[in-house]
């Protein structure tokens, strides 16, 4: 399966809404009502390889490697952050590919 790779222009988080301010997010997976991204400037240096989940006003982010930890989390139940952490882990080598295809496609060369 292709990463989605829309560029959906959004609020980055409810705080971040009410300050108006908007990031690109490139969507990289729709799954059971959640969406799974990351933010475009994801840091300098730029953070190891993770993903960001949200649904509704629900958002955490996990690590995916060495192995697929949640590092925050905001409004998910502890049940839902379990079924995350296995929808992560079913498409970890999907999900690896496109933050490497997206913040470093070149570095192949």
């Amino acid at each position: 399966m292709e990463p989605i790779f829309d560029d959906d222009i959004q609020s980055a988080g409810r705080s971040r809404l009410r300050a108006g301010v908007t990031r690109t997010m490139p969507t990289v997976l729709r799954r059971n009502g959640f969406r799974f991204f990351f933010y475009s400037n994801e840091g300098n240096p730029l953070e190891p390889p993770h993903v960001h989940v949200c649904r509704s006003d629900a958002e955490a982010k996990f690590w995916l490697k060495p192995d697929v930890v949640l590092a925050r989390n905001d409004g998910f139940d502890a049940t839902t952050l379990r079924r995350i952490a296995k929808l992560l882990t079913e498409n970890r080598k999907l999900l690896e590919a496109a933050w490497h295809e997206y913040f470093a496609p070149d570095s192949s060369l």
